[in-house]
């Protein structure tokens, strides 16, 4: 048998040594990591003028409209039935009650535009609460020209 002799020479290494490439990428993750949690999500937007919006709700027969008129007071319409003005409570209260006979019925608020801005996502609230599914919400179409 022969026996092999070394040099003194090394052999060549022909992998790729990829730890320090792990390291850089765990460091990336842990700093990408910490960062996102950290970056503000705005989106400015221009909300768009109604022309010719068509309701899918406008063919239905019964309908729960709930309209918050300049004042903030809250009307309710269920159906063809007559407005009548009505408090937070007695809104949920009624708004439930009507569901609980016929949950597909669709909601939907109407505010007026000179109305608050809170006082018509307050309805809305009220209306989840009372149990709606979703929440629509009514616009008149814009008149020509403007």
């Amino acid at each position: 048998m022969q026996t092999q002799v070394r040099t003194g020479r090394k052999r060549q290494m022909s992998e790729i040594n990829v730890v320090p490439y792990i390291d850089v990428m765990l460091v990336l993750l842990v700093i990408f990591m910490i960062t996102t949690p950290l970056i503000q999500q705005s989106v400015k937007v221009n909300l768009p003028k109604t022309t010719e919006m068509k309701s899918k709700h406008q063919n239905k027969p019964q309908l729960i409209k709930v309209t918050v008129d300049k004042r903030g007071n809250l009307w309710l319409v269920v159906g063809d039935r007559i407005n009548k003005q009505v408090d937070p409570a007695g809104l949920k209260i009624q708004v439930a009650k009507e569901l609980r006979d016929n949950p597909k019925i669709p909601v939907v608020v109407q505010g007026d535009k000179d109305a608050e801005y809170g006082k018509v996502v307050k309805a809305m609230a009220i209306l989840q609460s009372a149990g709606a599914p979703s929440v629509g919400l009514i616009t008149e179409p814009e008149e020509n020209g403007r």
